[in-house]
C-alpha cells in the first residue's frame, strides 16, 4: 500500500489545532476570553492532544503489521514498536529539561507530566498488547476492551481515594493533580488503544479499492459512535462523580467517534485535491514532533513573553495565521538541512567510479 498520506494530513490538522491552543491561551487578553467565539475556540483545541495520540495508536498497529511481513517474527515486531515508545517516553524528559534550563523554573517543573509522558509508555503498552496476540480478531478485541475499560473506569479513579496516598510524581501519572500534570493515562492512555483498533482494521487492506471500503465504514462507525455518545451524556450519570469535559466515558466516546469520522474526510481529501501533489497539511503532519519541540517554547517562553496575555482576539488569531506560516518554514528549513547533512555523507560519482577501478 505505501505510505498512506493523508494520515500524515490528519496529524497536520492536529499540529494546527495544537498551535491554535497554545497561541490563543498565551497571547490572547484576559478580557477578551468571555466571547462565544473564543469558547468554541477552545473547544476546538481540546481535540488536539485526543488527535495526536489517536494517531500515534494507529501508527502502533501499521507498523508492527508491516514489521511483521517484512521479518516474520512477532516479537520482533511488537519490540520495535516498545522501543519507539520507549524513546518518546526518554524525549519527555528531555523537553522537560529544556523547557526549565531556558525559562528558570522551578526544579519541581521537570517532573511535570505532558502528552509525551503519556504518549511513551502507551506506545510501549499498546505494542506488548499487539504482540500478545496472534490471531487478528482477538487482537483488536482486546485493544477495543482496553480503550474501553480505561474510558470506564476513569471517573473512579479520578475521585478514589486509594492513591492518595502515592508520592505525588506517580499520582500525577494517574490523574490530573494542580501543578504536575494537565494529562494523564486515565483516560488519555484509551486514545492510543482506540486509535489501534482503528490501525489494525486500516493493516489488514491490501487494495485501494478495500481500503476505500473499510473509511466509508469509518464514516458510518465514527457518526454513529459519536451519535450514541452524544445521547447517552444526556442521560443520568451512572458514576457518583463525574464531570463530562473531563472523565466523562461519553465524552471519551464522542471524541473517538469524531476522529474516527476525521480519518475518511482526510483520506477523501487526499484522493481528491492532493493526490501526488505538495500539501503544507502533510508537511507539518510529518514535522510534528519537531514543530511540537521548538513551538512551546516560542509561544509560552521568553522570545514572546511582551505580547503574553495582551492580545485582542483578532489580534491572536492573525498572530496563529503568521506562525502557522513560521512553523510551515522551519519544518521545510529542517527538512533541507536533514537532505543536505545526509548527502553530505555519501560518496560522491568519481570517487565511487575510482573505487571501482
Amino acid at each position: 500500500m505505501g505510505r498512506r498520506r493523508y494520515l500524515d494530513w490528519a496529524r497536520g490538522l492536529a499540529v494546527l489545532i495544537m498551535i491554535q491552543a497554545h497561541v490563543l491561551d498565551s497571547w490572547t487578553r484576559v478580557d477578551a476570553r468571555g466571547s462565544w467565539q473564543y469558547a468554541w475556540a477552545m473547544i476546538v483545541a481540546g481535540f488536539g492532544a485526543p488527535m495526536f495520540l489517536f494517531l500515534a495508536g494507529v501508527s502502533v498497529a501499521l507498523s508492527a503489521g508491516s514489521k511483521h511481513r517484512r521479518t516474520g517474527e512477532w516479537d520482533a515486531a511488537a519490540s520495535a514498536v516498545m522501543k519507539r515508545g520507549a524513546w518518546i517516553f526518554f524525549l519527555a524528559f528531555l523537553f522537560r529539561l529544556q523547557a526549565w534550563a531556558l525559562g528558570w523554573g522551578a526544579p519541581r517543573t521537570l517532573l511535570k507530566v505532558d502528552i509525551l509522558n503519556v504518549m511513551g509508555p502507551s506506545i510501549v503498552a499498546a505494542g506488548a498488547l499487539w504482540g500478545s496476540f496472534r490471531i487478528p480478531r482477538r487482537r483488536l478485541a482486546a485493544f477495543a476492551a482496553v480503550a474501553a475499560a480505561i474510558s470506564m473506569v476513569t471517573p473512579i479513579v479520578r475521585v478514589t481515594r486509594v492513591l492518595d496516598g502515592l508520592p505525588d510524581v506517580l499520582e500525577a501519572y494517574v490523574r490530573p493533580l494542580g501543578g504536575l500534570s494537565t494529562f494523564c493515562f486515565f483516560p488519555w492512555s484509551g486514545f492510543v488503544f482506540a486509535g489501534a483498533v482503528v490501525g489494525l482494521l486500516l493493516d489488514d487492506t491490501r487494495s485501494p479499492d478495500r481500503e476505500s471500503r473499510v473509511h466509508w465504514w469509518f464514516a458510518i462507525g465514527g457518526a454513529a459512535l459519536a451519535a450514541a455518545a452524544y445521547a447517552a451524556s444526556l442521560l443520568p450519570s451512572p458514576y457518583a462523580h463525574s464531570e463530562f469535559w473531563g472523565s466523562s466515558p461519553a465524552f471519551f466516546a464522542l471524541r473517538v467517534g469524531i476522529l474516527t469520522l476525521l480519518l475518511p474526510c482526510a483520506y477523501m481529501w487526499e484522493c481528491a485535491i492532493v493526490r501526488q501533489s505538495w500539501s503544507p497539511m502533510e508537511q507539518l503532519g510529518r514535522s510534528s514532533l519537531f514543530i511540537y519541540w521548538i513551538h512551546v517554547e516560542m509561544v509560552y517562553g521568553l522570545l514572546s513573553i511582551r505580547i503574553h496575555k495582551t492580545l485582542s482576539h483578532p489580534q491572536a488569531w492573525a498572530a496563529y495565521f503568521a506562525f502557522v506560516v513560521l512553523m510551515l518554514l522551519c519544518s521545510i528549513g529542517k527538512d533541507r538541512v536533514v537532505r543536505w547533512w545526509n548527502n553530505r555523507r555519501r560518496p560522491t560519482p568519481y570517487l565511487i567510479e575510482s573505487r571501482t577501478f
